[in-house]
Protein backbone atom coordinates (compact mmCIF):
# COMPACT_ATOMS: atom_id res chain seq x y z
CA UNK A 1 0.00 0.00 0.00
CA UNK A 2 1.77 3.77 -0.75
CA UNK A 3 0.49 6.59 0.26
CA UNK A 4 -2.43 7.76 -2.55
CA UNK A 5 -3.73 4.15 -1.71
CA UNK A 6 -4.00 5.01 2.14
CA UNK A 7 -5.60 7.98 0.85
CA UNK A 8 -8.58 5.80 -0.74
CA UNK A 9 -8.76 3.66 1.84
CA UNK A 10 -9.44 6.13 4.53
CA UNK A 11 -11.93 7.79 2.21
CA UNK A 12 -13.63 4.81 1.74
CA UNK A 13 -13.83 3.63 5.08
CA UNK A 14 -15.18 7.10 6.42
CA UNK A 15 -18.02 9.64 5.26
CA UNK A 16 -15.08 12.43 4.46
CA UNK A 17 -13.66 13.83 1.40
CA UNK A 18 -10.77 13.01 -1.03
CA UNK A 19 -8.86 15.94 0.37
CA UNK A 20 -9.89 15.75 3.65
CA UNK A 21 -8.55 12.23 3.99
CA UNK A 22 -5.19 13.19 2.04
CA UNK A 23 -4.94 16.26 4.71
CA UNK A 24 -5.55 13.17 7.49
CA UNK A 25 -2.68 11.39 6.46
CA UNK A 26 -0.10 14.17 5.34
CA UNK A 27 -1.17 15.75 8.97
CA UNK A 28 -0.15 12.01 10.69
CA UNK A 29 2.90 11.77 8.48
CA UNK A 30 4.09 15.67 9.17
CA UNK A 31 3.44 14.94 13.04
CA UNK A 32 5.39 12.10 12.85
CA UNK A 33 7.96 13.71 11.09
CA UNK A 34 8.19 17.06 13.05
CA UNK A 35 7.93 14.49 16.75
CA UNK A 36 11.29 12.69 15.46
CA UNK A 37 12.85 16.27 14.38
CA UNK A 38 12.89 17.08 18.26
CA UNK A 39 14.57 14.11 18.74
CA UNK A 40 11.47 12.50 20.63
CA UNK A 41 9.69 9.66 20.08
CA UNK A 42 6.27 8.29 18.59
CA UNK A 43 4.54 5.10 19.78
CA UNK A 44 1.21 3.81 18.47
CA UNK A 45 0.38 1.22 20.84
CA UNK A 46 -0.20 -2.16 19.38
CA UNK A 47 1.21 -1.17 15.91
CA UNK A 48 4.93 0.33 16.49
CA UNK A 49 6.87 3.02 17.15
CA UNK A 50 9.60 5.09 15.89
CA UNK A 51 12.57 6.65 17.70
CA UNK A 52 15.79 8.56 16.38
CA UNK A 53 18.97 5.82 16.53
CA UNK A 54 22.20 7.33 17.22
CA UNK A 55 25.52 6.26 15.99
CA UNK A 56 28.76 7.09 16.85
CA UNK A 57 31.36 7.99 14.63
CA UNK A 58 34.21 5.41 13.15
CA UNK A 59 36.58 4.65 11.04
CA UNK A 60 35.93 2.51 8.22
CA UNK A 61 37.64 1.68 4.89
CA UNK A 62 36.84 2.32 0.94
CA UNK A 63 36.13 -0.80 -0.20
CA UNK A 64 37.40 -0.35 -3.92
CA UNK A 65 40.98 1.53 -2.58
CA UNK A 66 41.02 0.48 0.77
CA UNK A 67 41.77 3.54 2.28
CA UNK A 68 41.00 4.50 5.35
CA UNK A 69 37.63 7.15 5.43
CA UNK A 70 36.17 8.81 8.80
CA UNK A 71 32.51 7.99 9.49
CA UNK A 72 31.01 10.87 11.05
CA UNK A 73 28.30 10.29 13.91
CA UNK A 74 24.68 9.87 12.54
CA UNK A 75 20.92 9.87 13.36
CA UNK A 76 18.56 7.90 11.67
CA UNK A 77 14.62 7.11 12.32
CA UNK A 78 14.12 3.58 13.21
CA UNK A 79 10.57 1.63 13.27
CA UNK A 80 9.99 -1.15 15.66
CA UNK A 81 6.95 -3.54 15.14
CA UNK A 82 4.29 -3.40 18.30
CA UNK A 83 3.71 -7.12 19.64
CA UNK A 84 -0.11 -7.63 18.73
CA UNK A 85 1.03 -6.19 14.64
CA UNK A 86 3.87 -8.92 15.24
CA UNK A 87 0.92 -11.39 16.03
CA UNK A 88 -0.92 -10.78 13.64
CA UNK A 89 1.58 -10.67 10.50
CA UNK A 90 2.82 -14.15 12.05
CA UNK A 91 -0.59 -16.17 12.16
CA UNK A 92 -0.12 -19.21 10.25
Amino acid sequence: MNKGELIDALREGSDITKSDAEMVVNTFFDEITSTLEKGDRVEIRGLCSFFIKKYKGYEGRNPKTGEAVKIVPKKLPFFKCGKELKELVDIQ
